[in-house]
């Protein structure tokens, strides 16, 4: 049984194929083709928190795929002490092909993989985001070209998407950049694991966003205070705000350079209008292409399985 917990679940070759998978789905459906790949299987996702994107990405691909969906709450999946992780997980694994999971710990995503009989996917927890990532990846590849050819870097809170990105990155050889300030740069733990397993990666930490956005051919941003750190906000304003994505510091990249989001984006605070509103932003492509991935990563699994 395969699952997505992290990218590490994946090596490079497996990525390359989800993306040729992705971009044939992608490519019938503009051509009014929904070949129905996954009809008969079921398809149920757990959430801790909100969502807009994640959500209707998996809902919707998998019904386009000719499959069905259910969407229920920790609460009302019993994980908020009524079962535990193990029983829930074994008894949503018995009625489902694919498990999506929404949650603060990294560790409940893990357990249902090490119980479940469905393939599990992390649809988002406080470690990683590895669905995002691949679909950013994705989405360079698609509107700029050869990724060997790109520089990406990421400006904001060293997170979970960053995480994530810096590993899509050093398994498909793209040079990756991260800038934050002082005290809230990537996990040196997770950085020195990256150069470990993959000793050609080209990731570096730049303080100075100025610096680091130069020659970039994408810029990436996320919220500087996500779920959970609400109370950190009006402090965050004050760490990150010479991190802003503005008409200067995009100035500072290469002429033709990408913007990009996870959304949902705070604006006037990580970016402005200017710039996420711009002929620069491939920001909303980015997010249609949660769908698109979504679609090419369950059929992949399901595959596998």
């Amino acid at each position: 049984m395969r699952h997505l917990v992290t990218l590490h679940d994946l090596d490079s070759s497996e990525i390359l194929e989800i993306f040729a998978l992705v971009q044939e789905l992608k490519d019938k459906r503009a051509r009014g083709e929904r070949p129905q790949l996954l009809q008969g299987r079921t398809m149920t996702q757990v959430f801790e928190k909100p969502s807009l994107r994640t959500r209707l990405s998996f809902e919707s691909a998998m019904w386009e795929l000719g499959g069905g969906a259910s969407f229920f709450s920790c609460k009302e999946a019993g994980l908020d002490g009524r079962e535990s992780v193990e029983d829930v997980a074994r008894v949503i694994g018995r009625y489902s092909d694919v498990i999506t999971l929404r949650t603060f710990s990294h560790e409940l995503i893990e357990l249902f993989a090490a119980n479940s009989q469905a393939s599990v996917i992390n649809a988002l927890s406080d470690l990683s985001h590895p669905c995002q990532a691949l679909t950013d990846l994705f989405t360079i590849q698609e509107i700029a070209g050869d990724l060997s050819q790109q520089k990406l870097v990421y400006v904001g809170d060293g997170n979970n998407v960053a995480y994530s990105l810096a590993n899509c990155c050093a398994k498909l050889n793209v040079p990756f950049v991260i800038s934050s300030p002082p005290g809230f740069e990537l996990c040196s733990k997770l950085v020195n694991t990256l150069k470990k397993n993959f000793p050609q990666v080209q990731l570096e930490l730049e303080a100075d966003p100025h610096k680091a956005v130069a020659d970039a051919t994408v810029i990436y941003t996320d919220v500087w205070a996500s779920m959970g750190q609400e109370a950190e906000t009006e402090k965050r304003k004050q760490i990150f705000a010479d991190y802003q994505i503005n008409d200067s510091l995009l100035s500072a990249a290469a002429k033709n350079c990408r913007f990009m989001h996870c959304l949902p984006a705070k604006r006037g605070l990580e970016v402005t209008d200017g710039v996420l509103d711009s002929s620069h932003s491939i920001v909303f492509e980015q997010a249609e292409n949660r769908k698109h991935l979504a679609k090419g990563l369950l059929v992949w699994l399901m595959q596998q399985s």
